[in-house]
């Protein structure tokens, strides 16, 4: 028997309830693949503030260094807008990929075919998207300093201060080639280089990387250029390699390919230790409770945290499959549903899931 300990981080709003989901079909995996999964759980983001006065705490960053991989559900919402910024809950989720080094998010768009419908997009725009959005974590905007509000001559004066170094650039780039070896060979490097310093040199690494993967084939675009080209041509993308904001906004664009923010799924990934699996969407405190959400994301999480986490292909590949058979059979939550379909609750397409998946394993 096969044994993993997966830390458990809940979070704010929604979270508890996807993530519940997420846990039975490991459970589930584990029965029937004869692993033995350790569910241990911690705190994170908003409830961690409301009981232990931070977002997070020191017990939760040791339980995730000592496990094999993180599970996590969503974080924040606007009862926690008013707190200083060392105790808002979006605080504990930078710290986290922080204290565990997470430098890689793998954001994969895959439509499923069931789900054409869904998307805002013409059919013939979005059949058969299939792109990876892999984003750098832990440099740029969002972590650069001096960061300061303050008063000048004029009044209030901001500052936030984009900052890369060139071992950051080539560690998230050279990872994009990686992962392209593994598809379709094509690697798309997003900048700014018309304007920002920083990007001028990101794509002189890019370049400079691509010498050692001749097999594939590097293209640059910038930013801008890309969130339309999402939109009016997404299958001309395989690969898109990012810094840390411009990945964070055209992701969130490109879930709108599949028609929700509950479907998408992400990995964190450092150079060695735990990886920190998600949902992309947020903690969405207007249907918490209600068993409304869809937990598709987080379930998609779990294969990703699978294959990349534990070398489970097999099992992964079954919780993917799973997945698209619920949905070809007309299953959905209310995101993604129309009148006709089958509507359930979070719970119910858990449950819908579960159920392909051990039908698949007897056939």
């Amino acid at each position: 028997m096969s044994r993993y300990k997966i830390a458990v981080l809940p979070g704010d709003g929604i979270g508890p309830e996807v993530v519940t989901e997420a846990v039975l079909l490991l459970e589930e995996i584990g029965k029937q693949y004869n692993h033995q999964f350790d569910f241990k759980y911690g705190k994170i983001g908003g409830v961690a503030v409301d009981e232990v006065g931070t977002p997070l705490p020191g017990e939760t960053i040791e339980l995730c260094k000592s496990s094999d991989a993180v599970l996590l559900g969503a974080v924040g919402g606007p009862k926690w807008d008013n707190e200083p910024p060392v105790r808002k809950p979006e605080t504990g989720l930078l710290g986290i990929r922080k204290a565990l080094q997470l430098y890689a998010n793998l954001r994969p768009v895959t439509l499923f075919s069931s789900l054409i419908h869904s998307s805002p997009l013409k059919r013939e725009v979005v059949l058969d998207t299939d792109i990876l959005i892999v984003r750098e974590l832990t440099g740029g905007i969002y972590f650069g300093t001096p960061r300061e509000r303050r008063v000048g001559e004029n009044g209030v004066e901001v500052v936030d201060t984009l900052f890369y170094t060139e071992k950051e650039m080539e560690r998230i780039i050279r990872k994009g080639f990686e992962l392209a070896q593994g598809r379709k060979k094509k690697l798309t490097s997003v900048d700014k280089a018309n304007v920002l310093e920083s990007s001028r040199l990101w794509r002189e690494v890019a370049n400079r990387i691509a010498v050692d993967y001749p097999d594939v084939e590097l293209s640059h675009m910038l930013v801008d250029n890309a969130a339309m080209q999402l939109i009016r041509n997404p299958r001309q993308f395989d690969v898109i390699v990012t810094e840390n904001m411009f990945g964070d906004i055209l992701s969130d664009e490109a879930s709108m390919l599949t028609g929700s923010l509950g479907m998408l799924p992400s990995a964190s990934l450092g150079v060695s230790g735990p990886g920190l699996y998600e949902p992309i969407h947020g903690s969405a405190p207007d249907i918490a409770g209600k068993q409304v959400a869809n937990p598709l994301a987080t379930i998609l999480s779990t294969a990703l945290l699978l294959r990349h986490s534990l070398g489970l292909e097999e099992e992964a590949n079954l919780v993917e499959q799973a997945v698209d058979k619920a949905l070809e059979q007309g299953y959905r939550t209310q995101d993604i549903g129309s009148e006709w379909e089958r509507v359930l609750c979070t719970s119910q397409m858990g449950e819908a899931v579960r159920s392909y998946l051990k039908a698949t394993i007897k056939n």
